[in-house]
Parts: C-alpha cells; structure tokens; sequence
C-alpha cells in the first residue's frame, strides 16, 4: 500500500480524535522541544518541533523545517528550545493580559544534554559562538524565573511525534500521552 494510503487510514481512523480542554485542569505549562538534526537527506536541512500543554491537554505546537543547515546537533536543539521558549513567552504573556498569572516558572523538556547546559552557562559561549545570539535569550527567561529546563528521555519525548518518523509502537505510546479522547462518544 503507498504511503498516501496509510496516511489516509489513518485519518480515517482518527476523525473522531480531539482534544478535550478539563475545566479543572492545574495552570502549569509544559514544554516539549525537539530537533531532528539534518532529517531532510538533500539539503541537509534540520526539523524542528515543539508541544505545549496546559496542565495536561495540549494547547499549541509547531514543527519547522529550518532554512538554514546547522553545525550540530547541539545548535539544532537549542534552536528548537529557544522556538519554544517564543511562544512559552507570548503564552505567558497572552495569560497574563487576561489577568491569569501562572504561579510557576513554565517547564521547558528537552532530551538533548547539552543544549539546557549551553541555555544554563555562559563558559560555554567560547565553544558556541556559531550560535546566534538571539538564540540566547533563553538564557535571559530562564534566569528571569519564567522557564525552567528539564530532561526528558527519548522514549518519553513527545514532540518526537512531530519531528521524526516513528515506529507504530511508538508513534501509538507518545499518541496515547496526547489526552486525546473520542469526540462522538456519549458522555
């Protein structure tokens, strides 16, 4: 069967799949970011991806396929933090002009080890300088206490689910973490 064919089963399958917001849910927003590092084999050009959740019902994501070609993998996964951290900052700032303050620091999951160490130490600006600076501004959120990083394993990164292609098993685990229910069920 062509992939056309299994993407339109899916669908099919799938139509009655939303997202249900609770109306008792915590206001805590979770971030996952992920960066597929050179995953276009032309032009060499990285995807990028992130998830955001409030308490626990997805509100937002977003996947990219970047302009440019990237040095690292490092450079791909801060570029997909400091993505995520642009809208964690219009989230916040969208709640805040509603007059909903969020009483904890935003929690940013990466499952790279080395890109929240970039974002947390400044010694590492000599290895990094082909990072743009304006990638840096994570850095100023997360000393501003709006964002904290956390690792995540690669099993349990969702935004996987964006930015690479998975095996069914998995594909249907990280679905299975996206709070979807059956719209059409009686309730």
């Amino acid at each position: 069967m062509p992939k056309s064919g299994k993407i339109e089963v899916y669908h099919k399958g799938s139509a009655r799949l939303g997202i249900l917001l609770q109306a008792d849910t915590d206001l805590r927003i979770y971030n996952f970011c992920d960066s597929d590092w050179g995953a276009c084999p032309l032009s060499r050009q990285s995807l990028t991806g992130y998830f955001v959740c409030l308490g626990g019902s997805l509100i937002s994501w977003k996947t990219k396929k970047q302009v440019t070609v990237f040095r690292s993998s490092a450079e791909a996964e801060y570029r997909s933090m400091a993505v995520a951290t642009s809208e964690l900052v219009w989230l916040w700032t969208c709640l805040a002009s509603l007059g909903v303050f969020l009483e904890q620091p935003m929690k940013l999951f990466c499952d790279s080890q080395v890109a929240p160490h970039i974002a947390k130490n400044s010694a590492f600006h000599e290895c990094t300088k082909h990072i743009k600076i304006n990638c840096h501004f994570v850095r100023e959120k997360l000393e501003a206490g709006i964002l904290t990083l956390s690792h995540v394993g690669t099993k349990e990164q969702l935004a996987d689910i964006f930015t690479k292609a998975l095996g069914k098993r998995q594909f249907q685990y990280l679905k299975s973490k996206l709070d979807m229910v059956d719209l059409r069920a009686p309730t």
